[in-house]
């Protein structure tokens, strides 16, 4: 439910942090609008922010680091046309803000007729509620962030003897941003940000693999319960152990079944960069110019959904006053739109979509995925596997990259095993799939009634800026991939 209400409240919280104690109110935000106003500009807007960040590690049972920062500043914008002019301050005194919003106004050009109109009264956007207010650093103390760390240990030496070496850490972040528009309207978010990790190295005849576990999301430390734990270290161990077992990867060109949840980076990474909407404004992208055109196989709809409680990608409100959407990209295989920022969206002459995001009030924000995830079909993994004559079955990933002009993608698989005649031979190791975004979505054959999220780890990267994200799919069966191996 998107309303007005969860949006006072938050700005309560925000101004109590990031304008009264430095001598700003309203009045300050409305004088540096009219000051960026006084040249020719289509848009404007302030972006406070204050962000507390706590990390531990624990290595073999020793704290190996301790971490605390904050971090808060003001990032002021101008746009005309196409063309963006920005300041930000660490500095959050008027003087400050007002020195920036002088900077700034300097990007008018000769012959621009736009004039940005400064709203004569504020007005609270409207904004959902699908995380609470909670401080996730408050949520617990220090010592025991370090017992839930080594509690992460004693369970993963526990699960097996070949366990020889075993990391984790925890980290808590407490985000507030206040958005002010030139048009009057005011938004704020309070964000709550937690992850857990766990690495073990198993060893066995003198061979040693890793394996990794973990999660989190928009919530307090309360979240990481016993039974959560051991889901992680579960995952972990499990992943060191198959890969003791594995042999090197066969290579050429193979049917592929991909299995749930984290492997939707793939998905991630191959499609939903290339269908961010400054890349198609541009012609930049495999996907310019093809809303309406089939670019998938029938049966493939995705989604980049900020609208899921609690998702580790999920905003109340974006970066730039905007409320999350749940956005369908394709539709049974069908393109139906790009994810947007305000500036995009209006270049475009299409709607902000809720996807403008940026790492912090020191960058500029631009259209960025929120949770990207396909939709489930009728096929349970099972019946996908056993349909494989020959083939790879990749469960999970490590690392990957796209280059969006032409769909090509790079993606080593740090999980898989080999398959053949439907059955489950042997885990395979340094597989590496290869392939182009787009064509590989026709190739989808089959799809999995087993649609399922990550655990709440992703990152993701763009023009040097970091945003948390979420990724999410069934298992997928793909024909015609080519896997790098070292058979």
């Amino acid at each position: 439910m998107i309303s007005r209400e969860p949006t006072l409240e938050r700005l309560a919280t925000a101004q109590s942090l990031l304008l009264e104690p430095f001598g700003l109110n309203e009045s300050s935000l409305a004088q540096a609008l009219s000051l960026i106003a006084q040249h020719h500009t289509d848009d404007a807007d302030l972006y406070f922010q204050t962000t507390r960040h706590e990390g531990w590690s624990l290595e073999e049972g020793i704290v190996k680091s301790g971490s605390f920062s904050i971090d808060q500043g003001v990032g002021v914008r101008a746009i005309a046309g196409e063309k963006t002019a920005f300041a930000y301050s660490d500095d959050l005194s008027e003087a400050s803000l007002l020195d920036a919003a002088r900077t700034v106004r300097t990007i008018a050009a000769a012959g621009q007729q736009r004039r940005v109109r400064v709203g004569p009264r504020t007005q609270v956007a409207s904004s959902r509620k699908l995380y609470g207010a909670v401080d996730p650093i408050a949520s617990l103390d220090s010592a025991g962030k370090v017992a839930l760390l080594e509690k992460v240990e004693r369970m993963a030496r526990a699960k097996d003897p070949r366990v020889v070496q075993v990391m984790a850490g925890v980290a808590a972040e407490h985000d507030v941003v206040l958005v002010a528009r030139a048009d009057g309207t005011r938004a704020a978010d309070v964000r709550p940000l937690v992850r857990l990790s766990v690495t073990v190295i198993a060893e066995q005849q003198g061979r040693r693999e890793v394996g990794t576990g973990g999660g989190g999301g928009r919530f307090g430390l309360a979240y990481f319960t016993d039974e959560v734990l051991q889901q992680y270290v579960d995952e972990a161990v499990n992943a060191a152990l198959t890969n003791l077992d594995s042999r090197p990867a066969p290579a050429g060109e193979m049917t592929v079944v991909l299995g749930p949840g984290w492997p939707g980076v793939l998905l991630h990474e191959a499609v939903g960069h290339g269908l961010e909407g400054d890349f198609n404004r541009k012609g930049s992208s495999v996907f310019a110019g093809r809303i309406g055109q089939r670019v998938a196989a029938k049966g493939v709809t995705v989604l980049d959904d900020g609208t899921m409680p609690e998702r580790r990608g999920s905003l109340n409100v974006d970066d730039e006053g905007c409320a999350s959407q749940r956005n369908v990209l394709i539709e049974d295989g069908i393109l139906r739109g790009y994810i947007q920022d305000r500036l995009n969206a209006r270049l475009m002459g299409v709607r902000a979509t809720g996807n403008g995001r940026r790492e912090s009030y020191a960058h500029m924000p631009m259209p960025r995925m929120t949770n990207t995830y396909m939709l489930g079909g009728s096929q349970t993994p099972q019946e996908i596997v056993s349909s494989m004559r020959r083939g790879l079955y990749a469960t999970n990933f490590g690392g990957g990259q796209v280059d969006i002009t032409n769909g090509k993608f790079v993606f080593s698989a740090s999980q898989a095993f080999w398959v053949e005649n439907g059955k489950i031979l042997y885990p395979v190791k340094g597989a590496t799939l290869v392939g182009n975004g787009p064509e590989a979505l026709t190739r989808v054959t089959m799809i999995g009634n087993d649609l399922s999220l990550d655990s709440g780890v992703g990152v993701c990267g763009k023009e040097g800026q970091s945003v948390p994200v979420g990724v999410g799919q069934p298992t997928l069966r793909i024909e015609g991939l080519t896997v790098g191996g070292t058979a």
